[in-house]
């Protein structure tokens, strides 16, 4: 008696962290996400105007910090004074049935100060466990083709740069700009790359994905909208990751689909749905 081939659990990606408890991309929500069994988590990358990358996913900082102006006229010591955690108060809470798991403290000023990528890699190194990273590259920016150096560079030091393999490598680079996906692919060709999609174009509506991408990642409003997109991806072999996954209805969707990873803002709660 033959078994069909078992699909792999769906992989569990806290976007920006675990962002519905805690400020999107501190380190106080990519630890949430890490305790509550995430298996990878995703973040936003800019350049500084002095040359690091920082996780926030804005051009600029007016709606998550206290500060004011774009990431890429800020050096690192000015985003470093500010603070990206009081917006997220219990205010932010009201009508809701259960208090936060997380509360704003001024005296931890690391776990809300801006993160950058080198210390969130160091989390992850830290984490005790394999934590995937879904790191996305935010175009159009002032630093065009630099964002990718400088986070190859990165990558390199963590010894993250030339996976063996897409399969056997902990971190993949996601963009909506088909150009930051080849310049990554070009010198990194076995780090996986996700090709984002707020659409489809319809030159990709029979499975397709740029030249070399394995990864579809599409909306949960293009999944809700064409269910029959994921299986054309599938059958061409791509994985799908589908992004942001967070009402119960959309992570059983995704489940029937069988797609590959879904990125939600509540990794504990989907966890839970998921029998994990």
């Amino acid at each position: 008696m033959t078994h069909a081939p078992q699909q792999p659990p769906i992989q569990v990606v806290a976007h920006r962290g675990a962002s519905e408890d805690a400020p999107e991309h501190t380190l106080a929500a990519y630890r949430k996400a890490i305790e509550d069994g995430a298996d990878a988590l995703e973040c936003d990358v800019r350049l500084t105007a002095d040359g690091h990358l920082v996780c926030v996913h804005d051009r600029r900082v007016n709606r998550t910090s206290n500060g004011r102006g774009a990431v890429s006229a800020l050096e690192l010591a000015d985003l470093a004074a500010l603070d990206f955690g009081s917006w997220k108060t219990r205010e932010a809470w009201r009508g809701r049935d259960e208090e936060p798991d997380w509360e704003h403290r001024p005296e931890d000023r690391e776990e809300t100060s801006v993160l950058t990528l080198e210390r969130l890699l160091e989390l992850v190194a830290d984490a005790g466990r394999r934590v995937e990273l879904a790191i996305e590259t935010k175009h159009p920016t002032r630093w065009a083709g630099q964002v990718e150096e400088r986070l190859l560079a990165l990558l390199k030091r963590f010894g993250l740069d030339a996976p063996a393999s897409a399969d056997a490598s902990p971190v993949r680079i996601m963009s909506f700009s088909a150009r930051s996906l080849h310049r990554v692919r070009a010198a990194s060709p076995t780090l996986p790359t996700v090709y984002l999609m707020q659409f489809v174009s319809p030159r990709l509506r029979d499975g397709r994905l740029p030249a070399g991408v394995r990864i579809a990642g599409p909306s949960i409003r293009v999944v809700r909208s064409h269910p029959a997109y994921v299986e054309r991806w599938k059958a061409a072999g791509h994985q799908v990751h589908v992004w942001t996954v967070n009402e119960p209805e959309d992570v059983g969707r995704c489940a029937e689909l069988g797609v590959d990873a879904v990125i939600t803002n509540r990794p504990r709660a989907v966890l839970r749905q998921l029998g994990r």
